[in-house]
Parts: structure tokens; C-alpha cells; sequence
């Protein structure tokens, strides 16, 4: 397999929250992981993106959760180098994948979904 289309290692990991400011202060305050975006917050409640440091990959908790089964559910992030070449691979590989998008500036996302239907992502930064 090409480097570039390589599938790199788990990044991180989005959860969807209803309660921002409860789930910083589970993560935070009783299991003990590092807020490290936004570093300070005066009321996490009005972040849409939280990340904590886990060590290898990032915990992140993405707002907006309603509590729906198969929608609001964890999802993987992978890192990858040519997110062009790494999509094109995993189609060729008969994987479920989506277009790739923007997420933020010099961020490029596509979501994809193993047989069993759980969604993870692809991520390449410019």
C-alpha cells in the first residue's frame, strides 16, 4: 500500500453531547483528562468543540447531540497523509465512503462506515 493512501492512526474520538458543560466536567474533573481546546472557558455550555487530551488520540465533544440511536453516536477519526488518494483506496476496497468536505479551514473531512454500519472519518490537514 502507497503511503499516501495509507490509513494512519486513530486520531481522535467525537462524541455528540447534549450538555456541554456537564460532559467538560465528567471528562475534566472525575476521569482527569486535560481540556486543551478551548484551554479556558468560562462556560463550556457556548462551545460548540471541546478536545482533551487522552494521550494517543484526542477526545473530542461535539455539541448538538440529541440523543438519537446510529446519529449521535461516537464516531472514529483517522489520520491520513493524501485524503484524495486514501478515499479513492477505500472505495477501490468496496468501503462505504462520503465526499470529502472542508470541516474548517486546512481541515478535510470524508466519512465512511465499516460493514456493521459505525461511522468513523478521514482526516488530512493542508
Amino acid at each position: 500500500m502507497d503511503s499516501k493512501n495509507r490509513i494512519g492512526e486513530l486520531m481522535e474520538i467525537i462524541i455528540y453531547v447534549q450538555d456541554m458543560n456537564r460532559q467538560v466536567s465528567f471528562y475534566r474533573d472525575q476521569i482527569g483528562f486535560e481540556v486543551i481546546n478551548p484551554p479556558k472557558s468560562e462556560d463550556y455550555g457556548k462551545e460548540f468543540w471541546v478536545e482533551l487530551n487522552t494521550g494517543a488520540c484526542k477526545l473530542a465533544l461535539h455539541a448538538g447531540g440529541k440523543g438519537r440511536i446510529g446519529v449521535d453516536a461516537p464516531k472514529f477519526v483517522f489520520r491520513v497523509e493524501d485524503i484524495l488518494a486514501a478515499r479513492q483506496y477505500l472505495l477501490n476496497q468496496q468501503v462505504e465512503m462520503g465526499e470529502i468536505r472542508s470541516a474548517a479551514p486546512g481541515v478535510w473531512v470524508c466519512d465512511g462506515a465499516d460493514p456493521e454500519g459505525n461511522k468513523f472519518s478521514i482526516e488530512s490537514h493542508d
